[in-house]
Parts: structure tokens; sequence; C-alpha cells
């Protein structure tokens, strides 16, 4: 069974900053961005990674706390499922909403019964 690439993310779907991190290191901290933000605009994940004083090392670990969010990995889930069944799940819904598959209850004399 070969493998099939569904859909790959890119530099263009995340918003990337960085920030003067503080903390120890002293005048080196103060003075480059090595902290890092990622955003990801799609789920609403994000994470930041300021442990090291290498920008470089600070974003592969933002990535990785990134993609470990429930955010994203309910994004993830979802768009692979959308991209697997050819359909959204608000398509699904819809074809669902006709007449013949819904159930009308209503109450009458303090018992529920299905309105013809």
């Amino acid at each position: 069974m070969s493998k099939e690439l569904l859909f790959s993310l890119t530099k263009k779907d995340f918003t990337i900053e960085t920030f003067k991190s503080g903390g120890k290191g002293g005048q080196h901290q103060n003075k480059t961005d090595s902290g890092v933000r990622i955003k990801h605009p799609a789920s609403g994940a994000f994470a930041e990674c300021r442990n090291t004083r290498s920008q470089l090392q600070n974003k592969k670990e933002a990535f990785k706390r990134l993609i470990e969010t429930p955010k994203f990995k309910a994004w993830f889930s979802i768009t692979t499922a959308a991209l697997l069944c050819g359909e959204t799940i608000e398509e699904k819904v819809e074809k669902q909403m006709v007449p013949d598959n819904l159930k009308i209850e209503g109450k009458e004399n303090g018992k529920w019964k299905e309105i013809e």
C-alpha cells in the first residue's frame, strides 16, 4: 500500500514572530530576538519558545509544541477526514437535513410524542 500526500503545510500557513526573550543571559538576550512565537490561523493554535539563545533552536521547539496542541490536532483530524471523505462536515450535515430524515417531537399531556 503506497502513501499519498493529502495536503501540505508551508511557511505561508503560519505566522512567525520573533521577540526579545529576556531573562538570564544578560546583554546578549537583551539585544537579540531569540524568542519565537508561531501561530496557525486556520486552527487558532499557537506556541512559543524562548529556552535557548538560538532563534533557530527556539523555532524548531515552537513548531514541535504547536503540532502537539489540542487545537492543531483537532484541526488536522477534521481536515484529513474531509479530504479522505471528499466532503466537509457542513456538506454532510446539509445532506442529512432533508424532511425525510427529520423527526419532530412535542409534549402532549406531559409525554413526548412524534408530531406528524
